[in-house]
C-alpha cells in the first residue's frame, strides 16, 4: 500500500503511527513528502486536499465523540451547531466547546473518531434527552448496541439522567420523528403501537389508542404522485374507521406540545373502529 492510499483511508490525514499500522515506513513517508504529501507538525502527514478541520483535531490530538460522531456512525440527529464535541485526554474541548474526558474503548483505528460506546455513553451524559435518546434508539435498533451494554457501564447517582433515558428507549422506529413523537405521546399517557399493519392500508407509522393513526413524515413534499398517494392511504384509514393525523419534521422536533395537544383533542372524541 503507497501512503496517498493509507491517507485516503485515514479520511485524508494520519500521524505516523496510524500509518505504521498500515504497513507505512519512514522511507515511504519521506518520498511521499517529496511527492507532494503535506506535513502539517511533526509527525503528522496529510493529503493537499485533506479538511483543516479533520487535519485541525489530528493536530490537537483530539476524537470527535457526542453529537459530533453520529454522522460518522450514521445515528440519528437533530440539527447542531456550535462547537464540535472532542475528547481529548487532558479533557481540553475545541475553542470554547464541549470537551468529553475518558474512554471505556479503544478509538477507531483509522480515524479520530471514539469508539460507538464512548460516542453514546458522552451523548447521554451531555446532551438533552431527546438529542440522546434519537442517538442511542438508532444504535440499538441496528443491533450495533445494546442497552445493558450501556447500563453497565453508566453506575451511580451521578449517571441517574443517563439511564433515565435508556428506559425510553424501543425498537421498531424507522426514523428519529417515530422515536420523538411516540416518546411524547406516551409521555402524556397515550398508548401507543408503532409499525401497526392495518388491513386494507398497509403498515402506519403510529397507532394511537387503537383508534387514531399518526403517520410521520421528515421529507419537503413535493411529488404530486406522492401527496396523492398519502391522501388515498388516509381515505382508505378513514373509511375504515380511523382518525388520521399526519404531521412533519418541524411538527414533531419544533411544536410537540401543540402536535400532543391535537392528539389528546381527536383521542377525546373517536371511538375505536
Amino acid at each position: 500500500m503507497d501512503v496517498f492510499t493509507a491517507l485516503t483511508i485515514c479520511g485524508g490525514a494520519a500521524r505516523r503511527p496510524s500509518l505504521a499500522g498500515l504497513g507505512i515506513d519512514d522511507a515511504a513517508l519521506r518520498r511521499a513528502v517529496r511527492a507532494g504529501v503535506v506535513q502539517p507538525c511533526r509527525g503528522l502527514y496529510a493529503l493537499p486536499t485533506a479538511e483543516p478541520d479533520y487535519v485541525a483535531l489530528l493536530q490537537h490530538r483530539q476524537l470527535l465523540t457526542c453529537v459530533s460522531a453520529a454522522p460518522f456512525y450514521g445515528l440519528w440527529a437533530l440539527e447542531q451547531t456550535g462547537a464540535r464535541h472532542v475528547y481529548h485526554r487532558r479533557g481540553n474541548g475545541a475553542a470554547g466547546g464541549p470537551g468529553h474526558g475518558g474512554l471505556l474503548l479503544a478509538p477507531h483505528p483509522h480515524r479520530p473518531v471514539a469508539a460507538l460506546g464512548d460516542v453514546l455513553i458522552h451523548a447521554l451524559r451531555c446532551l438533552p434527552f431527546r438529542e440522546s435518546l434519537v442517538m442511542v434508539e438508532c444504535a440499538v435498533g441496528r443491533g450495533d448496541m445494546t442497552l445493558d451494554f450501556l447500563r453497565r457501564r453508566l453506575p451511580g447517582a451521578r449517571n441517574g439522567r443517563a439511564r433515565e433515558v435508556l428506559t425510553w428507549v424501543d425498537l421498531g422506529a424507522e426514523s428519529l420523528l417515530e422515536t420523538l413523537a411516540r416518546t411524547y405521546f406516551r409521555q402524556a399517557g397515550i398508548r401507543v403501537e408503532t409499525q401497526v399493519h392495518v388491513e386494507g392500508v398497509g403498515h402506519v407509522d403510529l397507532l394511537l389508542e387503537g383508534r387514531l393513526i399518526v403517520e410521520l413524515d421528515g421529507r419537503h413534499h413535493g411529488e404530486w404522485a406522492q401527496v396523492k398517494k398519502d391522501q388515498r392511504r388516509n381515505n382508505r384509514s378513514v373509511v375504515r374507521g380511523y382518525a388520521v393525523l399526519r404531521y412533519y419534521y418541524a411538527d414533531v422536533v419544533h411544536y410537540p406540545a401543540a402536535m400532543v395537544a391535537e392528539v389528546l383533542a381527536v383521542l377525546a372524541r373517536v371511538k375505536a373502529p
